[in-house]
């Protein structure tokens, strides 16, 4: 990632408030991708990203450079890598017992209670209609049918936030010079 800095600018800041500026790289400028570029759906890929694989990983076997893992982060809207990727198993066990306590905390406390309108099926084509449900509380919880009913551990709750940031947008290897040309243009 530290690639990605490479053409941000350049500022004179007084780090320890003693009238000697340092030379530092401006991390606050953030290139957003120009919005008809990001529209172009026919120039990603969905991935979804393997238990312990990180971006450079992934930028090395698309882009043949790990260095433009940030392309990765950046069509993706990632802003903080630690957070905003998916942790692999031994981390997400570390973060998960951290924030409840216990991993046996998170698995038996209830995060919320959901409603299923609808249930997953297939059409006649294969496609495939996701479940539908509605977060709730207890008292409606309590008033409906155990088949329309269901609640969500804070472990199962934690699992799926996890896996929700697996689903990611691989930028076409045929475009990424274009997207290097703009960071180049914006910040020269």
């Amino acid at each position: 990632m530290a690639f990605y800095f490479r053409p941000f600018p350049l500022v004179n800041y007084d780090l320890k408030k003693n009238k000697n500026n340092t030379v530092l790289t401006n991390i606050m400028t953030r290139f957003k991708i120009v919005e008809s570029f990001q529209r172009q759906e026919a120039v990603y890929y969905d991935y979804s990203v393997k238990e312990g694989e990180r971006a450079d990983q992934i930028a090395f076997k698309y882009y043949d450079d790990a260095s433009l893992d940030w392309i990765i982060y950046i069509v993706n809207n990632i802003i903080d890598p630690e957070f905003d990727w998916p942790l692999d198993r031994i981390s997400f066990e570390s973060y998960v017992a951290k924030k409840y306590g216990s991993i046996s905390t998170a698995m038996s406390q209830i995060h919320h209670y959901e409603q299923i309108v609808a249930t997953q099926s297939v059409l006649f084509d294969g496609t495939i209609i996701p479940e539908e449900t509605y977060e709730i509380d207890l008292q409606t919880y309590n008033s409906l049918a155990p088949a329309d009913r269901r609640t969500i551990t804070c472990y199962e709750y934690e699992t799926a936030e996890n896996d929700s940031k697996r689903d990611i947008k691989i930028l076409s290897n045929d475009f990424v010079q274009s997207l290097l040309n703009q960071v180049e243009t914006v910040f020269t």
